[in-house]
């Protein structure tokens, strides 16, 4: 049997998608009983069973799963960047995933559980994912902080060798709906282009970036799954992993895109960044990831301009999810 927590969620019920996609259906769908818009997600979608995340600890804890667990496919975690409850982080975020981890090590489960990029914090100790440098990171955020305690409290306890951890740098795709300010910008600037005729994006406030030149690495959702169910069909790989394309892309870029996909002239406004968000700002993020193709992953990841265009028209303009 395979677990996917946070299942109800955006990567986790595109997980659970490609995972039908290869003919996997047995597995266990495990989120918060409270879904509520998310439940969506998961329609037209096959699992052989839903699990509240908390009965799902007690039956972890009270050794009711023992030996019935192939892989566990954690993704379930509170992923706001501005949630400020540093207490209720710890325990969802940390104290959670540690109990699946030392699960998963004692039964002999593969345990790949979601780091996130947001450990490397403004970037300047780089985006290299040697767990040599986890202790340097930073992170800006709670959020941060939180996913940051568990990679290093498994590297401190060796479990790193044994257990693999995503940073998923910034994904978009369907099944993001739910998200509401958390949702990509390709979500929310398809909302603007198709409603006023133009996209809102936030100015620089450095002067070697041009106003929406700042750059992010983003990773369609499709190849996201694609990569993390790479690491249940080859057991061999350990350790953290960057998940990214490779590639930084603008803020323009990803408007232009949009626009292209809809048909539509490009109209760029070009706002304020709100001043709560300066000192915290990412200007270029991208994810080395000769770590993942050196671990046996080869697939060529969907160029940019691609995967917008299928997100837009597949998907945006339907209301569709995956399924």
């Amino acid at each position: 049997m395979i677990v996917v927590t946070g299942a109800a969620g955006f990567i986790g019920s595109a997980l659970v998608w490609k995972l039908n996609q290869t003919g996997r259906d047995d597995i266990l769908a495990v989120d918060s009983a409270g879904t509520g818009s998310k439940s969506r997600n998961l329609a037209g979608l096959r699992f052989a069973d839903y699990c509240d995340r908390d009965d799902f600890l007690q039956r972890i804890l009270s050794g009711g799963l023992d030996n019935e667990i192939e892989t566990i496919f954690h993704l379930g975690a509170t992923t706001s960047t501005t949630f400020s409850d540093a207490g209720f982080l710890r325990k969802n975020n940390f104290e959670y995933t540690k109990h699946l981890a030392q699960f998963a090590v004692r039964t002999g489960a593969r345990f790949i559980y979601a780091s996130s990029a947001a450990t490397y914090g403004d970037g300047t100790s780089g985006y290299s994912d040697d767990e040599r440098g986890i202790e340097k990171l930073c992170p800006l955020n709670m959020y941060g902080r939180s996913k940051h305690l568990f990679d290093l409290w498994a590297l401190r306890h060796g479990l790193l060798e044994k257990i693999v951890g995503l940073k998923y740098f910034n994904v978009f795709g369907p099944n993001e709906y739910h998200k509401g300010d958390m949702r990509s910008m390709v979500c929310k600037g398809f909302e603007q282009a198709r409603a006023t005729g133009t996209i809102r994006l936030f100015k620089s406030h450095r002067p070697e970036y041009a106003d929406g030149e700042q750059k992010r690495d983003f990773l369609y959702v499709k190849d996201a799954v694609e990569m993390t169910v790479f690491f249940h069909k080859h057991p061999e790989p350990a350790g953290i992993f960057n998940l990214g394309s490779g590639v930084a892309n603008t803020w323009n870029t990803l408007a232009r895109a949009i626009f292209a996909a809809l048909e539509l002239p490009a109209r760029i406004e070009y706002i304020e960044m709100p001043r709560d968000l300066r000192d915290k700002y990412q200007y270029d993020t991208c994810a080395e990831i000769s770590k993942l193709r050196r671990s046996g992953y080869e697939k060529p990841v969907t160029q940019f301009e691609q995967a917008v265009s299928d997100y837009v028209v597949n998907y945006l303009l339907g209301g569709k999810c995956l399924s």
